[in-house]
């Protein structure tokens, strides 16, 4: 038995040639660096001048960096009568806000659903799997009418508390959990933990890839937000929408433009880049049970 269980602990080599890995990595670095290239043109466009932006056809590559764009940037927004803190303090505060309590509902939610049978489960969880399929386009409408209700337009809780809802939190948070084994819970129990303490510090750090994945999810969601229909008041104002303004103004701020561009991606792709490996590992034990 003994000698069963170390053959099954051997870690798996793999039967290939130095020639068939040479050809996989080029592979895949080739076509890495072909989705890398729209990052890379919205860099060089960042620190163009005027005069290479408008060149046909258009170069991939900056000639002359400049940081001109930034600078009209700074600008524009000390001439307007919100200042661009005010912008940057309501985008973070609705992104961190809603990514932070998205997390903690969704996997409060889901660990009753992963590790109880209670009645009307089943159906609560039939009911997220079918909310999976309907796009935020259709649901638009009954959230304005009830953020309506609720007196919350032109308030940030009208971005807020429907990012909140996401349903494929909720069911990712559930699959991952239904993953730690059962053992482990009734062990923590015997040892005269509650039900919070097990959550806390068994469930939610035994499913970090789940929720790092959710915040990768989430966060770009929220920093993007404008606001739309909901928020109408300049002070509450999102980034987003300051330096949407910005662009508007036609070809004349095309380099300001190109600027606006590289600082709304730069922060989810830092995100990312930061917790690429744990969504890695989500990726390749979503299908794993116990």
């Amino acid at each position: 038995m003994t000698r069963m269980m170390g053959a099954i602990r051997m870690p798996r080599r793999l039967n290939r040639s130095f020639a068939v890995s040479f050809v996989l990595f080029a592979f895949l670095a080739v076509f890495g660096a072909f989705m890398a290239l729209p990052l890379i043109y919205a860099v060089n466009n960042a620190f163009k001048p005027l005069n290479e932006l408008f060149l046909f056809p258009p170069r991939f590559f900056v000639n002359n960096p400049t940081m001109d764009n930034f600078y009209d940037l700074v600008a524009l927004m000390g001439n307007s009568w919100v200042p661009l803190s005010r912008y940057i303090v309501n985008t973070l505060f609705i992104t961190i806000v809603g990514t932070v309590g998205h997390i903690l509902l969704s996997s409060a939610a889901a660990y009753p659903l992963a590790k109880y049978r209670f009645p009307g489960s089943r159906v609560l969880f039939s009911i997220v799997v079918m909310a999976l399929m309907f796009s935020g386009h259709v649901t638009a409408i009954p959230n304005y009418m009830v953020m309506s209700w609720l007196g919350w337009i032109n308030t940030h809780a009208s971005i807020i508390v429907p990012s909140l809802a996401f349903p494929l939190g909720l069911f990712l948070m559930k699959q991952f959990m239904e993953q730690i084994p059962d053992a482990l819970l009734e062990a923590a129990k015997i040892d005269g933990a509650n039900e919070y303490r097990i959550y806390w510090t068994i469930v939610m750090p035994n499913v970090k890839p789940a929720w790092l994945t959710l915040m990768i999810l989430q966060f770009p969601m929220l920093w993007g937000s404008d606001g739309g229909n909901f928020i109408y008041s300049e002070n509450l104002k999102t980034l987003h929408y300051a330096l949407g303004q910005i662009t508007a103004g036609g070809i004349a701020r095309a380099g300001v433009g190109a600027a606006v561009a590289l600082i709304l991606m730069i922060v989810p792709i830092t995100l990312f880049i930061i917790s690429q490996s744990n969504v890695l590992q989500t990726m390749a034990t979503s299908g794993m049970k116990e």
